[in-house]
């Protein structure tokens, strides 16, 4: 979770704030084991994920290694520990959680040290949670604008598996729409590793694209929202 391109983020965490999306209630209910109560949220960003955790009365610990990130979820969430860590070097004690989720990044980290980490951390019978937002392609113009940034059609094409002791693996998706701004939709695209870390040419180039798109495909055009469908994919696995 500490490549060079993981850690890019941080140059654009305002725009990540603004445009990234939250995670449907149902992903969330599947991911939780029952009768959980103290949660790390792995690689938190700015909060995306542990303030749907909050509003649900648990205790949340988010850990992120990027300072600047953790600074825009403080900032909402000033009562939830907010600690610099990697999923490789987790800074909690042993069994001291019921559930470690990991929205949006357990493909940065390396799985045969990230593994072991996570078991520390995690009380007996706890379980790790992994869930990815992708945009739903099967509309025309997400289709366009996934060309332009591209978007990864299926998560877990790379990441099939986890290693032992997590080895009874389950998934499950939820299709949900979420709604947004024309300029939350550059944010989107500006807080994208693959913008982040393009020269800066190709990253304008890449945002003028979008406007362009915005502004004359159909089903955009003089729109004061947009409707971005997604496909939530998620993985869950208890500690035996």
């Amino acid at each position: 979770m500490s490549t060079p391109r993981s850690l890019s983020f941080g140059a654009q965490a305002a725009a990540y704030e603004r445009g990234r999306p939250s995670y449907p209630p149902e992903a969330i209910d599947w991911l939780l084991p029952r009768g959980a109560t103290k949660v790390l949220d792995l690689g938190a960003g700015t909060g995306k994920l542990t303030t749907r955790l909050v509003e649900r009365g648990l205790d949340v610990v988010a850990v992120d290694p990027i300072a600047e990130m953790l600074e825009v979820l403080s900032a909402s969430l000033p009562d939830t520990p907010a600690l610099l860590g990697t999923a490789e070097e987790i800074p909690l004690p042993n069994e001291s959680v019921d559930a470690v989720l990991v929205a949006q990044a357990w493909h940065w980290v390396d799985p045969e040290r990230a593994v072991p980490e996570v078991a520390r951390v995690l009380r007996p019978g706890g379980r790790l949670g992994l869930l990815w937002n992708t945009p739903d392609q099967r509309l025309g113009w997400v289709r366009e604008l996934g060309e332009i940034v591209g978007f990864a059609h299926d998560p877990l094409d790379a990441h099939s598996g986890l290693p032992a002791p997590f080895t009874d693996v389950e998934r499950h998706r939820v299709e949900w729409t979420n709604y947004l701004t024309p300029q939350a939709l550059i944010d989107l695209v500006a807080s994208r590793s693959y913008c982040i870390t393009s020269p800066a040419d190709v990253q304008t180039r890449a945002l003028e694209r979008v406007r362009e798109l915005l502004a004359t495909h159909p089903a955009l055009a003089n729109s004061p929202g947009v409707a971005l469908p997604y496909i939530t994919t998620c993985v869950r696995t208890d500690l035996g």
